[in-house]
């Protein structure tokens, strides 16, 4: 135990070899955080004041539009900060912190993007007896215990990693504190840990992707069974958005944690991992908006009953 040290801080160093762009990409990280909270508040909003919008397939919305406010509001505003600082440090509480959030975050939307897929299964193979099969009750509870088993998840694999010696090297390749990176410094076996993250990624990410693989096998089935076109536009509409959402989640993340390393990939990696920490909860809202009529609607009946008590 000697050769152990107790670790402070760490100092998050990635693309530090890159000095010319840490002014482009605070500016770029800043523009895309505003219109993270932008876009995904404005639909939080719209989907409680208007109350055709009081469905179980809004109410999910509204729980991955304020997951993903939360998630970006725990890695994006430190990363501003190390982009313009010389001394690119986190305190542990602070690194600890971070990790437990993005990891929680994380494992429920994997979660609740399978609920949200078997909420449309429900909706159009079986549109009689919806409103009984998603009743609010269920509803409700669904999206809770998508939020406790990730969150259960996160604290149990962050307790874990954060009671490992180190070695007292405190440098973590990496835009923010990712557990990844963090077990990388770790002085004694993480076989556990790994073993654990195993089954993890596999109750957490693979089975939940089959879930929604299966589901919209079942609902394209259903859809080419519609006789009008106007049914099956309506049908297509209300599932593209969501099915355009899980390809970008979940096509970032397996591409970034199953592509094979190289020591030649560093950058790109890290700008993948960026770009899946940012440019997905930015481009959510925006999908939803273009790809639902009736959040359309929703979007024009507020701003012209605005208009008119501006101008009354």
């Amino acid at each position: 135990m000697g050769n152990y040290s107790a670790v402070a801080e760490f100092f998050l160093m990635g693309l530090s070899q890159y000095p010319e762009l840490q002014l482009f990409l605070f500016v770029l990280c800043l523009i895309m955080y505003m219109i993270i909270l932008l876009g995904n508040s404005l639909l939080i909003f719209i989907s409680i004041l208007d109350s055709r919008l009081h469905t179980p397939m809004y109410f999910f919305l509204g729980n991955l539009s304020f997951l993903d406010i939360c998630y970006t509001s725990s890695s994006i505003p430190p990363m501003l900060v190390i982009f313009m600082s010389e001394r690119k440090s986190i305190s542990f509480i602070g690194c600890v912190l971070q990790m437990v959030i993005s990891l929680g975050l994380d494992s429920t939307e994997c979660v609740l993007l399978a609920v949200m897929a078997y909420d449309r299964y429900a909706a159009i193979c079986n549109p009689l007896r919806y409103p009984i099969t998603m009743n609010k009750v269920l509803y409700v509870h669904m999206a809770v215990w998508s939020w406790v088993i990730g969150c259960l998840n996160s604290l149990v694999q962050t307790v874990l990693t954060v009671v490992l010696p180190f070695c007292g090297n405190n440098v973590i390749d990496h835009l923010t504190c990712e557990i990844l990176a963090l077990l990388k410094l770790v002085c004694s076996d993480i076989s556990i840990n790994v073993l654990i993250m195993t089954v993890a990624s596999i109750v957490l990410l693979v089975i939940p992707l089959l879930l929604i693989f299966v589901s919209y096998i079942f609902i394209l089935s259903s859809i080419l069974r519609i006789n009008s076109s106007e049914g099956r536009k309506k049908a297509f509409s209300t599932c593209s958005a969501h099915l355009t959402v899980v390809i970008l989640f979940y096509g970032s993340a397996l591409f970034m944690y199953m592509k094979p390393k190289s020591k030649f990939t560093k950058a790109s990696d890290e700008i993948i991992g960026l770009s899946y920490g940012v440019v997905a909860p930015m481009l959510n809202p925006i999908i939803y908006s273009l790809r639902n009529k009736e959040v359309k609607e929703a979007v024009k009946k507020i701003l012209s009953k605005n208009l008119h008590l501006w101008k009354t």
